[in-house]
């Protein structure tokens, strides 16, 4: 691993003219985004083969503040977008920087079926269980048993485990970190971004404004404490039972195959196209 100091990859690779960042103190936003830097200075990718997509909401302002080529969204639309992008110019690595309400909810729809066509695309995710922006409503990650604006005593609802969504929709590559697993972050978005077809990196990211401060933790030590209490490994939790998992959130790598991307499976559906045409 490359170890360039903070200030190294952020006159690297930040627009210095959009800095500070809008994130509140002790967001876990700005480690994510410090982890996806590290991870491309670490392959030594170009900067002008990369574009970075997002929907809206607190995770999908990021690509305004990196300097590379990118789309600020709507909600929930990223995906959409980055289909676009990658089928027409299948050369560019696409980067979409999502939060958990933008790609689970809204943008639900788009995120299962990008996954069933296996589009080529590494999908960064925070997932901090609120809609920060927007005044800390429930998400659809959001835990039974947690408050938020639209639910002051609790949240009653299930909720989506992304991850486990990825994986059954056909996913290459799936992980799940919190923002205090740091190398683990940093390797599992290297291996996401050399992957063909669809990868995710999902992160639990705290946000001690709109939800810390609804559930008892007002600051993000306090935050990444509760992670560690709620945490299990994947391979801890393949020997409990459902009922040992109940409350918890697996983190690890879930899944890393190589099924055809999208790219690859089109390609091939033009070449068998041209033939039997007889072109």
């Amino acid at each position: 691993m490359n170890f360039r100091s903070a200030y190294e990859i952020r006159d690297r690779y930040l627009r210095k003219d959009m800095l500070p960042t809008i994130f509140c103190p002790g967001c876990g936003i700005g480690s994510v985004l410090q982890f996806t830097l590290r991870a491309i200075d670490d392959l030594k990718l170009n900067q002008d083969e990369i574009v970075w997509v997002s929907g809206i909401g607190c995770s999908s302002r990021v690509p305004g503040f990196v300097n590379f080529d990118g789309l600020h969204t709507t909600h929930g639309r990223a995906l959409a977008f980055a289909t676009g992008i990658k089928m027409v110019n299948p050369d560019l690595k696409i980067i979409a920087f999502m939060g958990d309400g933008d790609a689970a909810a809204i943008g639900g729809n788009h995120f299962i079926h990008a996954i069933r066509r296996n589009l080529d695309v590494t999908v960064i995710l925070i997932n901090n269980f609120t809609y920060g922006m927007t005044g800390g409503q429930v998400a659809p990650t959001t835990l039974k048993g947690l408050r938020g604006t639209t639910a002051p005593y609790g949240q009653f609802e299930n909720p989506f485990d992304i991850a486990e969504l990825a994986v059954a929709s056909g996913a290459n590559y799936v992980a799940r970190w919190t923002v205090f697993n740091y190398i683990q972050g940093i390797n599992s978005i290297k291996k996401a971004l050399q992957k063909e077809g669809f990868t995710l990196v999902e992160f639990l990211s705290p946000c001690p404004v709109s939800f810390g401060r609804r559930n008892r933790m007002k600051t993000a030590p306090e935050i990444l404490k509760w992670y560690q209490k709620i945490t299990v490994p994947i391979n801890r939790a393949r020997k409990m039972s459902q009922e040992e998992l109940e409350g918890k959130v697996v983190i690890g790598e879930f899944v890393d195959r190589d099924r055809p991307g999208l790219v690859r499976a089109y390609r091939e559906y033009v070449e068998r196209a041209k033939r039997i045409a007889g072109w």
